[in-house]
């Protein structure tokens, strides 16, 4: 049994903070309240200062595995989300070869199995993700997949688009859409305009992502598919997802925003090069500002990291052949703290509710949520506590531009399955 004294449990679900105690046995907790007498053959945290949340949820992480492990692999990327406060993540399906086959998802699975948190994985949308022929989804779904993406590559084919859209709703599973038209870019991973100019390039213009977006509200509202708009970057696409909402409230569409696009503007690009180089691209103050203001009204309803490790030796070529995404598993909590909860945008009751239970319940998944009887999946962390990123990642990566900075929000414990998987405890 695990008991952890005198810490603020926020629960998401019911809506509620309040001081008291955890009992935790086996992989359930048993009581929440203001006291608990500690039993016999108990471990106990003394969680005196920190705050206690549900193990958060990340719908967007790139593991690399199989096929490109020298980025990542599925023990390393679990070792860096649980060193995050995440214990659930959903894999993205890019990898090589990608996750379009049975055997595929089940290799995935198994693997994860092998960490110590909740490793689930969506399977691809289309065959070889070459959006020319849809996968059996409904087989894929059955050996284990809980949604579909071709992340990484838009879906291009309007009328398979549809089609990839019915299919996931008669399999009630989310299908979500990486939104960039490459029709409007010249070269990937920077904004067009300061920054494009700033490099004398063509960048990536922001119609590339309005123009998809758009498009797939459209198409969505023709089918009762549960649609995930991944990686949001531009004021216009929030205001048509919050147009969306209003004029067809009972519409299942939902938006993921990323720490980097919620803290950093184009011109982290100029200040840190391929670093912060990513798809869809940092852009402007007035976009990131909408995308805080998406955030609090709630047209955005989840966060999610798009943990995307690349090698040193690769994020070191030339700004227009490097690879695009930075990691972000290990930062994310903080970033969100400093940017979101010490300007007073959100409470840490709102903030848990976008990273841990809107993300666990559009996946259909039993955690996000703190209650009696309910997983044994908390973070533990200190949200005053200010530190300054440094190298040492667990990821195999360290592609991030938030290296050298101060943030606000230190993890101390990730218990999953109530068994700490992850301390850091106060020194």
């Amino acid at each position: 049994m695990l008991l952890i004294q005198n810490v603020t449990v926020i629960d998401p679900k019911s809506g509620t903070q309040a001081t008291g105690d955890i009992l935790i046995s086996r992989d359930r907790i048993q009581r929440i309240a203001p006291v608990i007498d500690p039993p016999e053959e108990v471990e106990i945290i003394d969680g005196s200062g920190l705050c206690a949340g549900p193990g958060l949820v990340d719908v967007h992480v790139h593991f690399r595995d199989p096929g490109l492990t020298y980025k990542e692999d599925i023990l390393t990327g679990a070792a860096a989300a649980a060193a995050g406060g995440f214990t659930t993540v959903i894999m993205m399906a890019n990898t090589k070869p990608p996750i379009d086959s049975v055997e595929t998802v089940r290799y995935v699975l198994n693997k994860g199995k092998e960490t110590g948190i909740h490793v689930e994985t969506c399977g691809t949308v289309t065959v070889g993700m070459r959006g020319k022929e849809l996968t059996d989804m409904r087989a894929l779904k059955e050996a284990g997949a809980v949604g579909f993406t071709d992340d990484g590559v838009p879906l291009m084919d309007e009328k398979l688009a549809l089609e990839a859209m019915a299919a996931a709703a008669a399999l009630k599973v989310p299908i979500s859409f990486h939104e960039e038209n490459p029709a409007f870019i010249v070269n990937n991973g920077v904004n067009h305009g300061k920054a494009s100019e700033y490099f004398g390039i063509g960048g990536s213009d922001r119609q590339a992502e309005i123009s998809m977006i758009g498009r797939d509200i459209a198409l969505a509202a023709q089918t009762d598919c549960c649609m995930d708009i991944q990686h949001i970057s531009t004021k216009e696409g929030v205001d048509l997802i919050r147009k969306a909402r209003e004029e067809s409230p009972g519409m299942d569409i939902h938006a993921e925003a990323t720490p980097h696009h919620i803290a950093l503007t184009e011109e982290a690009v100029m200040e840190h090069g391929t670093l912060a180089k990513m798809n869809p691209p940092l852009r402007t103050m007035a976009d990131r500002l909408a995308i805080v203001e998406g955030l609090v009204d709630g047209t955005i309803d989840l966060i999610a990291t798009d943990h995307a490790p690349h090698s040193v030796q690769e994020k070191a070529g030339p700004l227009t052949e490097a690879p695009s995404g930075i990691i972000g598993l290990e930062t994310s909590l903080a970033v969100c703290v400093t940017e979101l909860i010490e300007p007073g945008y959100l409470t840490l009751c709102q903030l848990m509710e976008k990273m841990a239970y809107n993300p666990a319940r559009m996946y259909h998944l039993d955690c996000g949520y703190l209650a009696e009887g309910g997983p044994a999946d908390i973070v533990l962390f200190d949200p005053a506590e200010n530190f300054v990123v440094g190298e040492n990642f667990h990821s195999k990566a360290v592609n991030s531009p938030f290296i050298g900075q101060e943030l606000k929000g230190v993890v101390r414990y990730t218990i999953c399955n109530g068994r700490v998987v992850y301390e850091n405890p106060a020194p």
